[in-house]
């Protein structure tokens, strides 16, 4: 996809000027200080190609504010759980306001990642193997014999993360046993799910999917290079602790494998609009996929506008025609 693609998108003009946009940004999950640097890119964004926006949090406020003055469509930059497990759509749904991203029922799904692994798997995605394990049944079974079996099934080394959740928060990776009880008190501060994968050694890299009318494309995939090795949160949005390449440094044909791949992840979870696909390329070639991201971060850092900068497009472009498609399902 080029240029002409955004640049023949309805975005500027007077469709656009007519449009009134809610940006949401913020909520009360961990992620609230980089959902807002996400909500305040977007707002930029859309003014820069003449679109009337305004940010709100996801507050007591927010539902009164939309009844008295309805926008055409509303943008997602939540993160976490709020902006990612389907339940503020859901509430919008009922609210008759459309929104960019996908459904309720396919963002609870991808929010879920050992329910969105399943799925992928079922559909022939390679995806780590990995087992699910709720603090509960952590203690009752007892952590050393749990952990003993996990470490005889999955070997070493590991990646534990939250089953629900992202930014890389309360993940680690786990090279030796000795280190797989901190890991997993670590990962149960964010969530009462640990997801335990079998690591894949290999280049992390990110396919952005956006569908600005034609079917969903698969932007250049963006190689991450985190400088301690872990992709975690002190990595996504501390300056200097990753270096991104975009492209990624892959062979052509592989990195056409990759961007196939993030499709088909995208396809399978029953996404619309948009979507970040987090895949391993491992020594052969093989991409796996770890996760499937439904409400991208937007900051400086993150990685959906570096894949639109890449394929040569315009981010307020882009998001303005987003937007544009959202408002016609009203």
């Amino acid at each position: 996809m080029g240029a002409t693609a955004a640049e023949e998108t309805p975005v500027s003009g007077p469709a656009a000027a007519d449009l009134h946009v809610v940006v949401l940004a913020g909520g009360l999950s961990y992620e609230r200080d980089v959902s807002l640097r996400s909500g305040r890119r977007v707002l930029d964004a859309l003014r820069s190609v003449g679109v009337e926006a305004e940010l709100r949090d996801a507050d007591v406020a927010l539902l009164p504010a939309l009844a008295a003055d309805p926008p055409h469509a509303v943008v997602i930059a939540l993160h976490g759980a709020t902006g990612e497990d389907g339940s503020l759509r859901g509430v919008l749904d009922l609210c008759g306001i459309p929104y960019v991203g996908c459904d309720a029922r396919a963002s609870r799904l991808a929010w879920d990642k050992p329910s969105a692994k399943a799925v992928l798997r079922e559909a022939g995605i390679a995806t780590p193997d990995w087992v699910a394990l709720p603090h509960d049944r952590f203690s009752e079974l007892g952590a050393v014999a749990v952990l003993d079996r996990i470490v005889d099934r999955l070997g070493l080394p590991l990646m534990v993360k939250p089953a629900q959740g992202g930014s890389g928060l309360g993940a680690a990776v786990v090279r030796d046993a000795g280190s797989l009880p901190a890991a997993m008190v670590g990962c149960f501060a964010y969530d009462p799910t640990a997801l335990v994968e079998r690591y894949v050694p290999g280049m992390d890299v990110a396919v952005t999917i956006i569908d600005l009318g034609d079917g969903p494309q698969a932007l250049p995939p963006v190689e991450i290079v985190p400088r301690n090795g872990v992709y975690d949160y002190a990595a996504r949005y501390t300056a200097g602790r990753t270096t991104w390449h975009t492209p990624a440094r892959l062979d052509p044909e592989v990195a056409e494998t990759v961007r196939q791949v993030a499709l088909a992840a995208h396809t399978a979870l029953g996404l619309r609009d948009l979507s970040r696909v987090d895949l391993i390329v491992d020594s052969t070639g093989q991409p796996h996929v770890l996760e499937v991201n439904v409400s991208p971060g937007m900051t400086e850092t993150s990685l959906l506008p570096l894949a639109v900068q890449a394929a040569g497009l315009d981010f307020g472009r882009v998001i303005g025609a987003l937007v544009a498609r959202a408002a016609a399902r009203r």
